[in-house]
């Protein structure tokens, strides 16, 4: 395996295949989920071929082994992100349930009806219908940050809002819609200072950029292994150890007990306290595996290459007549340019892309509010990864001058 940008393409097996026969496969959806690096293959099929037992329970050779791998990946995991102690590593299925762990686990216990929960427009719904479902059963008041024309936050809406003296700030810290990368310290801060806890959907931004939690200002923090190099099945929910410790638990049953009786039951440690039944084992192994090559890489790298190839994705798309690219220039976004071609729908244009090989997304990226406030049903959108080079960008826009000619 390699640990240069410029070589790593080949780390990638599904990046030599054709996407149909004589057609080679340009991938530009790793925003959904990104493809995975021999490594990350090999240590889950050594996993499955020569250690797989069930963790924490045996003493038995296998079983010992099994849990240093697992319990490996979460030391990998700390390390990645710098947080404090490895008890503030939750694993997860996905972002998904790590923000849904803090809704019903943290927000439950420690939100009522009437107080208030700031969101912004930009969000994955993944950070919104949790939020609706606790407003539906409590009574929590949401409020949310409206979005600029130029697809960034509005800072003097957010203050105005912090002066009603929310509960909750959560927000993305990378639109997977239009790339932007939300100020998050500053954001944090100023929730802070009104006494509202902060929750960030890191899913678009730990693969793509250095994300050191003891400096990010946050209290939680959710990201998937699948958009980071990894297998999918496991995710990520760091928090503070402190709110870790008074959180109740979320799910019951085996793993998360310290001790059952009849008339009860202790719950056990942290992070065991919040990960019931036998977890994800292999897909442990698997993002310790996808964590170790992108530390190899360096986040500085890939974040410095992702911008490169930004920029030059947004000089090219723009030179297409029709085009329009959705959020901010290039050096307030990540590798995401989501774009509408005038008089072709998104869906036609990802169909008729396929045919060239060229594999993007076209719909509502699951942001359906962030799409109706710019009066959009759908975009186009090509998200761009460590693996990706302009060679990939250029035949995107020979696909999308084809496209233009089909439906002229």
């Amino acid at each position: 395996m390699t640990h240069s940008l410029a070589t790593c393409r080949s780390d990638f097996p599904i990046l030599a295949r054709e996407a149909h026969p004589g057609v080679p496969l340009t991938f530009l959806d790793s925003g959904a989920s990104s493809q995975k690096p021999e490594s990350v293959i090999r240590a889950m099929d050594d996993y499955y071929r020569l250690h797989h037992a069930n963790v924490h329970r045996g003493i038995h050779v296998l079983a010992e082994e099994a849990t240093a791998l697992y319990e490996g990946s979460r030391d990998s995991v700390q390390r990645f992100i710098n947080a404090a102690t490895r008890k503030e590593i939750i694993y997860t299925r996905n972002a998904t349930e790590a923000i849904n762990l803090v809704a019903y686990s943290w927000a439950r216990a420690n939100l009522k009806a009437g107080d208030r929960i700031v969101l912004t427009e930009m969000e994955h719904h993944a950070n919104l219908v949790p939020w609706h479902i606790l407003a539906g059963q409590i009574g929590v008041e949401l409020d949310f940050v409206p979005v600029t024309d130029d697809g960034l936050l509005d800072l003097d809406a957010y203050a105005r809002l912090l002066t009603r003296e929310p509960k909750l700030v959560a927000f993305t810290h990378m639109s997977n819609v239009l790339g932007t990368i939300n100020p998050v310290e500053s954001l944090a801060a100023q929730a802070h200072a009104a006494g509202a806890k902060v929750l960030v959907d890191g899913a678009q931004s730990v693969p793509h950029l250095p994300v050191d939690v003891q400096t990010l200002g946050a209290d939680f923090l959710a990201f998937s292994a699948h958009k980071m190099c990894g297998p999918t099945g496991i995710g990520v929910l760091w928090a503070r150890q402190e709110l870790l410790e008074a959180m109740p638990v979320f799910m019951g049953g085996g793993d998360m007990i310290r001790k059952v009786t009849l008339a009860g039951f202790k719950p056990n440690d942290l992070p065991y306290k919040f990960e019931a039944g036998t977890p994800a084992i292999a897909e442990g192994v698997g993002l310790g595996a996808a964590v170790d090559y992108l530390t190899g890489l360096g986040m500085e790298a890939v974040a410095a290459h992702e911008r490169e190839l930004i920029t030059y994705a947004l000089e090219r798309l723009e030179e297409i007549p029709g085009v329009r690219v959705y959020g901010p220039p290039a050096e307030r976004k990540g590798g995401v340019a989501a774009f509408t071609l005038e008089g072709v729908h998104p869906h036609d244009i990802a169909q008729v892309l396929d045919r060239d090989g060229v594999a993007v997304r076209a719909g509502h990226h699951c942001a359906q509010p962030l799409h109706e406030r710019f009066d959009l049903a759908a975009t186009a959108r090509a998200s761009f990864y460590l693996y990706n080079t302009r060679d990939d960008v250029d035949r995107l826009v020979v696909s999308l001058y084809r496209v233009k000619k089909l439906f002229a």
